[in-house]
């Protein structure tokens, strides 16, 4: 998610098209694009308010890659230079040294297409991008970074579920994850209904999916879980009232609304969300479509906290492997993003 600032106030304005991730390296186990999985070499940027960069830093946390690849949080408000580390001390990136994420973007490739986006992975060393796949980001973290996985750790994307959720992904990304963003910066009537029906009658299939069942694919958490969660997690404070997806909320589906209280609760979801960075980076970024910039005091975060009653469906969340450890002092999210 991002682009550069004047992008802003287009949203709503002209035709939504997402971007290909334009750095597209991977980083391995075998290093054949040049860079090896080594511990302390790499570190994630990622934004809170972002839910693709979300999917990352659940990832990371569920498969215990603390102290393996450090984290960068950006502000949740981006200027004209996009992502900055306005949060840091002296508005610096402690590690790699800069005030803009463009800035390693800049030392990798001058005048790249699609803006500077996170989730992005910087070499410390050259200060340099590696990527900014964030489809490719996160399975490469569940298996070619095996060998830095904390004991316990998930298999998130297990060898014989891949084609079924490669499939399920595919959906969830085409009408759910990109589905409220294409409803949501529209410029016309037709194109807004067509992609917010298609929200809907996708997350209808999914109710209908996770009905019988406590997860999307086997009865374990995998990728797909994670990948549907970072939407429906922002379905009601955001997608729901900034991006016109009001043909119900989220809390008015009974089962979807389960699954998601469910995750929340599961050890490294709930506890990586920022409300408070979600809410203000959709309502004061997007002038296009919110110019007056106004973020609402609402909805009550507090009912994420409620019994979800998912137990009955039985699954086992981590498999054969262990909740993740409680998360770092440095990495809580502030209480005022959370319920």
């Amino acid at each position: 998610m991002g682009r550069d600032g004047d992008g802003n106030s287009a949203y709503g304005r002209k035709a939504f098209r997402r971007s290909k991730s334009h750095f597209a390296d991977r980083i391995t186990a075998d290093g054949r694009d040049g860079w090896p999985v080594e511990a302390g070499r790499y570190r994630l940027v990622v934004s809170r308010a972002c839910p693709w960069a979300s999917r990352a830093v659940i990832s990371r946390r569920l498969l215990g890659l603390e102290d393996a690849l450090s984290m960068a949080i950006a502000d949740p408000i981006q200027d004209d230079r996009s992502w900055r580390f306005t949060l840091d001390p002296d508005g610096r990136d402690p590690v790699l040294g800069i005030r803009y994420l463009s800035e390693a973007y800049d030392r990798r490739e001058s005048g790249y297409p699609g803006g500077v986006s996170v989730p992005a992975i910087v070499d410390v060393p050259s200060g340099r991008l590696v990527t900014n796949d964030y489809q490719q980001i996160t399975l490469d973290l569940a298996t070619e970074w095996r060998a830095l996985h904390r004991p316990g750790a998930p298999d998130l994307y297990p060898e014989g579920l891949r084609d079924e959720i490669d499939s399920v992904m595919a959906e969830v990304y085409e009408d759910v994850n990109n589905g409220v963003y294409r409803a949501g910066f529209a410029t016309g009537q037709e194109e807004y209904e067509a992609a917010c029906t298609g929200v809907f009658q996708r997350l209808e299939k999914l109710a209908a999916r996770l009905e019988r069942q406590r997860y999307l694919v086997g009865d374990t958490i995998t990728e797909a879980d994670i990948r549907l969660f970072t939407t429906l997690v922002r379905f009601d404070a955001v997608y729901h009232g900034h991006f016109k997806c009001n043909r119900w909320k989220l809390a008015e589906n009974e089962v979807l609304w389960a699954y998601a209280r469910d995750l929340f609760q599961t050890p490294g979801f709930g506890d990586t969300v920022d409300f408070d960075h979600i809410k203000r980076h959709y309502y004061q970024v997007h002038t296009g479509i919110n110019p007056a910039g106004i973020v609402p005091l609402g909805p009550d975060a507090a009912g994420w906290l409620t019994p979800h009653h998912r137990e009955r469906l039985s699954g086992r969340p981590f498999g054969d492997g262990t909740a993740p450890g409680p998360v770092c002092p440095a990495e809580e999210v502030p209480a005022r993003g959370r319920p």
